[in-house]
């Protein structure tokens, strides 16, 4: 799926550096419960990362190690983190902690039992250093199960400096200047847009940003609880105001059918790999560590990033996603994993991986010094300045059925709706039927 990803620290002394002398060699705790207090116990985590991801997290990890004695081990889920979770609770052989990647999936845990409520130490570091909005998405039915430890920041829209200078544009501020630069970019030689059509899930994010500035935050809210049906006229306001970029072939790299073939990698590559096609691609800061990694970009010279822009005289909007960590009851060590959660809640812990790069942290408390360069501080700064307007990923947030699986309900509706935006009154009340259904059960 590929929600968030992506680069790397090493050694002793990066951790050092990160956490202070204590990092490598004994001295006092303050997250770990007392020196050394873990010592000979094992804390399973599992979750999706893979790859780059992987090992930054591990150095976290290794990090708390470091502090407390306990031994860390990591699994990888792959994207079905419920089913695995589940099948590993019913065969008795539960992890410790979860790192979840949905709302929807955290509120599913919650709701059978799977999960203990976050300790008062975590609690209270929540309370003082997140805005309240990262509690409510970790809370159900006013308890708090979920400490939010990486965040994505999912209004950015990365650019070639050189594709936008090359066409005499500078980054818009509104929707409708977006697709006039668009058009300037065009005309200079390269298609405006790259469009990962392949994976749905970059659909509903562009359709999330779009809602979010159009219509509001409190319809936001009620759509991503179904409160608000599908069928909404704001709903079919902004599918036609994403219909304009969809069936406009001057603006897509290869037209619709091609976007539809493009996967979230590949439409990276479109304007950042060797062979450009395109001058801008729209998703979260994670585009960077694609750049970055696989076609040697240096972020800030030759890729950068512009806001999401107001739509229709809106607020500018700031959707996120975010992986939560969660204590699951049936762990063999829940005790040694609240201990854990206590240390990810630290600026100390953000640290590690924030000057590894490929991460933002909701913590305001992190120091934006601890970022590796200057485009991800930017990211870091808008995401917690945006404090309680920002809003959680929609589709992450509703059941897996409607909002995050593949050749199904939002994600393939929205990818028929690419390969033809002429009816938006219908694709909204295709929406309403696939989302009543999961939503019910």
């Amino acid at each position: 799926m590929m929600r968030r990803r992506t680069t790397l620290l090493t050694g002793c002394t990066a951790l050092a550096l990160a956490l202070g002398a204590t990092a490598c060699g004994g001295g006092p705790v303050t997250a770990g419960g007392g020196d050394k207090a873990l010592s000979g116990q094992t804390v399973t985590v599992a979750g999706v990362w893979t790859g780059s991801e992987q090992k930054n997290f591990q150095k976290v990890l290794d990090a708390f190690s470091a502090k407390t004695g306990a031994k860390t081990q990591f699994i990888s889920t792959g994207d079905n983190v419920s089913t695995v979770v589940g099948s590993k609770i019913e065969g008795g052989n539960a992890p410790d902690v979860v790192m979840v990647p949905q709302v929807g999936v955290l509120q599913q845990f919650a709701k059978k039992g799977w999960l203990k409520p976050l300790s008062a130490t975590t609690q209270q570091s929540v309370d003082n250093d997140y805005a309240p909005v990262w509690k409510k998405y970790g809370s159900v039915d006013g308890t708090l199960y979920g400490l939010y430890f990486k965040a994505a920041h999912k209004s950015t829209v990365w650019y070639s400096p050189d594709a936008l200078k090359q066409a005499g544009v500078k980054p818009p501020k509104t929707y409708d200047e977006m697709l006039k630069a668009g058009h300037t970019v065009s005309d200079s030689g390269l298609a405006a847009f790259a469009v990962a059509g392949e994976d749905g899930w970059t659909l509903t994010d562009w359709f999330e940003n779009i809602y979010l500035s159009q219509a509001g935050p409190e319809k936001y809210d009620a759509l991503a609880a179904h409160k608000l049906k599908w069928t909404d006229a704001s709903v079919v306001k902004a599918l036609t105001t994403l219909g304009k970029l969809f069936k406009d072939k001057q603006l897509i790299a290869g037209g619709q059918k091609e976007a539809l073939n493009t996967d979230f990698p590949g439409s990276v590559e479109k304007v950042f790999g060797p062979k450009p096609e395109a001058g801008m691609v729209y998703e979260g800061d994670f585009v960077a560590g694609v750049a970055h990694d696989q076609f040697g970009k240096t972020i800030g010279k030759d890729a950068d990033f512009f806001p999401f822009p107001s739509v229709d005289g809106g607020t500018a909007p700031v959707v996120s996603g975010g992986d939560a960590a969660v204590v699951l009851k049936d762990g063999r060590n829940a005790k040694a994993g609240m201990k854990l959660l206590e240390y990810l809640a630290t600026p100390e812990a953000a640290a590690v991986w924030a000057k590894a790069g490929g991460f933002l942290s909701p913590n305001k408390k992190l120091d934006l010094s601890s970022y590796a360069d200057d485009v991800t501080r930017a990211t870091a700064k808008s995401l917690i300045a945006a404090g309680d307007s920002v809003r959680f990923d929609m589709s992450d947030q509703a059941p897996a059925a409607f909002g995050g699986t593949k050749g199904a309900g939002e994600w393939k509706l929205l990818q028929d709706f690419l390969r033809d935006p002429s009816n938006p009154k219908a694709t909204a009340a295709q929406l309403e039927d696939a989302a009543a259904k999961a939503y019910q059960g």
